[in-house]
């Protein structure tokens, strides 16, 4: 009869005289294959735990678990939009946890940053953010903290990210720390921008959102190896607008690991403003002599140093490149192979080498904060303070380069921001010290829009598509 109960068979023991199996120690669940995910987390950590770089340790692992396609789109979309929203992501947080969010254990904290990302800037169903972010807290740490991660991402998931940013504005009065909370800036870099634009509203507005989104890749085709269009027809890219040797590639850019023009050195992936001030300093106008010799001041890791060694070979130039640390003196001899390049390890502050150069590229260390969008994480690691250091440096790199230019030669100064100090603050006095006239640099951008009064060029990304990068032309007297 259907439902009877039936008793042991064929000699097996009755439940009374079975003994209870032994729980299991660990998860209590498998864990789940949800390479992406597990990509995006394994890479937060490493940028929490040894202050790695998200665009260089992403890639890397991708490659070494030959994660592809849509679960590599993923990966990338979760590792940069977390690590890029992080400030907003931990104003959240702060207001779900019962206790002081730098207090929570590491690796909570990262993934809960994870799971507020697809909570609040992901189309994610909610459950399946929370879920698969709690099963990667138990794979790692157990389900004592997997429960406090699903505690608190439900109480996040009980409001859309509008509804939050509402409830987090209302305690700030600040106009512009509000509009730094809503694009994920720290305060001091929104105020950075906001002065060097000279704006604080709707144009500061657009340059901080636009530091906040994905950039497109950007590639270089060698001067004198292959044709920008050439190069976009292999790609599938469409020629960049400004730089005769740019072009820009589909949404997403796909997986340039194997690319036949990149392996046979034919290209590089490189942003559009960097090819702009390349070419700048390689083209802006020298006077009372020869065009023979250039010098890459501060060279490494070799990006500049290959636009300027592939127009020099097509001019009849050499160029030399100095770069303190022989790790990236390395990476310039790799990239400019074949090309009229002398690579010199040496501080450029005193590089040791003779003067008369016909033209000198100063591309100095700095704060980067041009760049952010395609370094995620590094807004969160600066400090205001970092910028005095940077400009002391600055300042004698440029000193420098006066000391080695012959008179009528080109000093182009590059920096890969738009803080004022950096850029204006240190160009003139410089200039007068080393006895240079500034040149109108405007002249080297033909065809770029939106340049303003000059005699400088600041390039932005909501403006021109590519990173923030400052150009200064000055020729000796």
């Amino acid at each position: 009869m259907t439902g009877e109960r039936r008793g042991p068979r064929h000699g097996q023991r009755g439940q009374r005289g079975r003994r209870p199996a032994p729980r299991k120690q660990g998860p209590r669940k498998p864990p789940v294959h949800d390479p992406a995910r597990r990509a995006a987390f394994d890479v937060l950590r490493a940028v929490s735990e040894r202050d790695a770089y998200a665009n260089l340790a992403l890639p890397e692992l991708l490659r070494q678990r030959r994660i592809t396609g849509r679960d590599a789109a993923l990966a990338t979309e979760l590792t940069y939009g977390t690590a890029r929203a992080t400030g907003l992501l931990d104003a959240v947080l702060a207001r779900c946890v019962d206790r002081p969010l730098d207090t929570v254990d590491s690796l909570a904290r990262d993934a809960l940053r994870l799971g507020v990302y697809q909570l609040l800037r992901t189309r994610i169903p909610r459950h399946a953010a929370v879920a698969s972010t709690v099963d990667l807290v138990r794979e790692d740490a157990g389900s004592r903290i997997a429960g406090f991660v699903n505690a608190v991402l439900r109480r996040v998931s009980e409001k859309d990210e509008r509804q939050w940013l509402e409830e987090l504005e209302s305690d700030i009065s600040d106009p512009l720390a509000r509009l730094a909370l809503r694009t994920s800036h720290p305060r001091w870099i929104a105020r950075a921008f906001a002065e060097a634009l000279g704006d604080t509203g709707d144009e500061l507005r657009a340059a901080l959102e636009a530091d906040d989104a994905r950039p497109a890749v950007h590639l270089l085709a060698k001067p004198g190896q292959i044709s920008a269009d050439e190069l976009a027809a292999i790609t599938g890219g469409e020629v960049a607008p400004y730089s005769p040797y740019g072009v820009h590639l589909p949404s997403g850019g796909g997986d340039l690991a194997d690319s036949e023009v990149l392996t046979e050195g034919l290209a590089t992936v490189q942003d559009e403003g960097s090819q702009l001030v390349s070419v700048a300093a390689a083209t802006a106008p020298v006077t009372d002599g020869k065009d023979e010799r250039w010098l890459d001041l501060c060279a490494g890791p070799g990006g500049k140093t290959v636009v300027l060694g592939c127009l020099a070979q097509v001019s009849g130039a050499t160029v030399d490149a100095v770069e303190v640390a022989e790790h990236r003196a390395r990476l310039v001899r790799e990239a400019t192979e074949e090309l009229p390049v002398t690579v010199h390890v040496a501080d450029g502050r005193d590089p040791g080498l003779d003067a008369g150069y016909d033209r000198i590229l100063v591309d100095a260390p700095c704060s980067g904060l041009g760049a952010l969008r395609r370094r995620p994480e590094a807004r969160w690691r600066k400090q205001p303070g970092d910028i005095a250091q940077l400009t002391q440096l600055q300042s004698e790199l440029l000193a420098s380069a006066y000391r080695l230019v012959r008179p009528g030669g080109v000093v182009t100064y590059v920096v890969c921001s738009p803080h004022l100090a950096e850029t204006e603050g240190i160009v003139a006095e410089a200039a007068r010290r080393g006895d240079a006239e500034i040149l109108d640099a405007r002249e080297l951008f033909p065809g770029v829009p939106g340049l303003g009064d000059g005699p400088y060029v600041q390039l932005w990304p909501h403006r021109h598509g590519t990173d923030a990068m400052f150009c200064a032309v000055t020729r000796k007297r």
